[in-house]
This record gives C-alpha cells, sequence and structure tokens, in this order.
C-alpha cells in the first residue's frame, strides 16, 4: 500500500522555487541550532540548566525538522511523489513524537525559570545536572511514547480507496481524512491524544508563570522585576509561537480541516518556528550573542591559519 502526496506544485518552475525556498530555511535552522549548541559546549559560564535545556530545544527541533524536511525536498524534484503504509506510519510516529517533546522541553524550562525567580536560594540544590538530564530524558520518552500509542490507533483504522494525501508530509489531520470510518469515537482518541501532548505541558507553563507573575511583582525594586521578566520574555514568545500553531492543527474537529490552510500553517511549524527559536534566545540574550560570537571568531581564525 502507498500512499501520494498531492500538494506539491506540478509547475517546473514553482518546484524549483520551492526547492530553493525550503533548502535555505532547512540551512538557517541546522546552521542556528548547531551555533547555539555549540556555544553552550564551548562556554563553560553557560552550562547551567537554563542553557542546557536551551541546548536541548534545538538538538530536539534539528531531529524534529530531518525527519520531515529532506523528505520534502526529495519529493520536490521527484516525479513520484509516494510513500510506502510502514513509511508513512514511520514519518509521523518520529514528527508527532518529537514535536511533542518540543513541547514538554519547553515546559521543563518554564519549571526551571520557576524554580530560579520563586525559590532562588534552593535553585542550585532543586536544579542540578542530574535533574535537568532526566526531564530532557523523560521529555523525549513521553512524546514518543504518546505517538507510538496515536499512530498506532490511527493506522489500525481502514482507509479509502483514495490514497491521495493533500499535504507535503504524513500528518494526522491530512491522514486522518482518508480513513472510511466516520466515527465520533475515533476523532476523541485523536483529540485526547493531542491533548495530552499539547494541553498538559501548555497546562503546566501557565501554572508555571502565574507563581512567576505572582513573585515578580512582590519585588519592590523595578530592576529585579525587570531582570525577572527578560529572562523569561524569549521563552514565552517561543510558547506562543510553538503552541499557536499547534492547537490550531490538532485541537480542533476532524470537519474543521481545509487543506490549503493547513498545509500553510504546517510550514509554519516545521520549518518557520525552528528557524525563529534561535533567533528568539539570541537576540535578547548578550550571553548568548557573545558566546556566538566567539564561537564564529574561532572557527573562522582556524580556517584562515
Amino acid at each position: 500500500m502507498q500512499f501520494v502526496f498531492l500538494a506539491y506544485p506540478s509547475c517546473p518552475e514553482l518546484r524549483v522555487l520551492s526547492f530553493l525556498g525550503v533548502s535555505m530555511a532547512y540551512a538557517l535552522i541546522i546552521t542556528r541550532n548547531v551555533l547555539i549548541v555549540a556555544s553552550i559546549q564551548a562556554e563553560a559560564r553557560l552550562r547551567v540548566p537554563m542553557y542546557y535545556f536551551l541546548g536541548s530545544l534545538s538538538g530536539v527541533e534539528m531531529c524534529y525538522t530531518a525527519v520531515v524536511v529532506p523528505h520534502i525536498l526529495a519529493n520536490t524534484l521527484q516525479s513520484e511523489k509516494t510513500i510506502t503504509l510502514l513509511g508513512c506510519a514511520t514519518q509521523m510516529a518520529f514528527f508527532i513524537g518529537l514535536g511533542s517533546a518540543d513541547c514538554f522541553v519547553l515546559a521543563a524550562m518554564a519549571y526551571d525559570r520557576y524554580i530560579a525567580i520563586c525559590h532562588p536560594l534552593q535553585y542550585p540544590l532543586i536544579m542540578t545536572l542530574t535533574v535537568c538530564v532526566r526531564l530532557v530524558v523523560a521529555s523525549v520518552v513521553t512524546g514518543l511514547f504518546l505517538s507510538l500509542q496515536l499512530v498506532a490507533f490511527i493506522f489500525s483504522l481502514p482507509f479509502c480507496q483514495d490514497r491521495g494525501i493533500q499535504h507535503f508530509f504524513c500528518d494526522v489531520p491530512p491522514v486522518m481524512q482518508l480513513v472510511c470510518t466516520d466515527s465520533h469515537f475515533h476523532e476523541l482518541s485523536v483529540l485526547v491524544a493531542a491533548t495530552l501532548a499539547i494541553a498538559v505541558p501548555f497546562f503546566l507553563i501557565t501554572t508555571s508563570y502565574a507563581f512567576i507573575a505572582a513573585t515578580v511583582l512582590k519585588m519592590h525594586s523595578a530592576a529585579g522585576r525587570h531582570r525577572a521578566f527578560s529572562t523569561c520574555s524569549s521563552h514565552l514568545a517561543v510558547v506562543l509561537l510553538q503552541y499557536g500553531c499547534c492547537a490550531f492543527m490538532y485541537l480542533r474537529p476532524r470537519s474543521t480541516y481545509h487543506p490549503q490552510q493547513d498545509q500553510f500553517i504546517s510550514l509554519v511549524y516545521t520549518l518557520g518556528t525552528p528557524m525563529l527559536n534561535p533567533l528568539i534566545y539570541t537576540l535578547r540574550n548578550s550571553e548568548m550573542k557573545g558566546a556566538i560570537g566567539k564561537v564564529l571568531t574561532r572557527n573562522c581564525g582556524s580556517l584562515r591559519v
């Protein structure tokens, strides 16, 4: 059994332009995230929980995009844009799993900021390297576990004779459109799985920031309040961008699916979000900008030698 992707442009000129655009975006994603990981590894003063989580987020997002973007690039230039049933299930499992892990890592970052601002004296005792590693591993394992349950359920359903997927890759909404059974139970099951992967970490993030806001508002120093909010602003911007797209795609009824609109949104969270996240984190962070500058200077110097 094979599926056929129908969202790719048929015009040769548009295919070339699409290939170049996606290639440039993917190159920026890899370059920016590699720079963040390399800078954190190179600078000893950045080896603290906040930057460990940032490096982990960059690593997850590189893997997350690697699941689908090379396949999109290959299909853009190929005449036959097909994928096997097993290939589709595997792609969806890793895409949803790593995307869910991304959400859980963002929740772990919010917990880190909560401890740092609300319990600063206990922060070194609570947020140890062991705790940070466990939180990241738990995020990835939980995301992949939820994804495997969801994908196993979806691919156990009967598919219609029409095997055309109105999308660029195997995502949940377009694949669910090919399911022949029109059962509210099936749709509800997918919504429950999406809620666990998206709404639960978002609830943890909002709870953490509710306590952070209450603590910051009690501060007497305006400089202290500004410093506390500035450390959270980049994280909040990434959270709103990530969860806005995910909630729109997965936390809604199957009947509201619109192929063209959803294709655009999927490109935003597949390419746009991983490309913008490193930029958001480095623009307002002088330590990260300094560390990246040192890494670039060091590498450029070695190339000249």
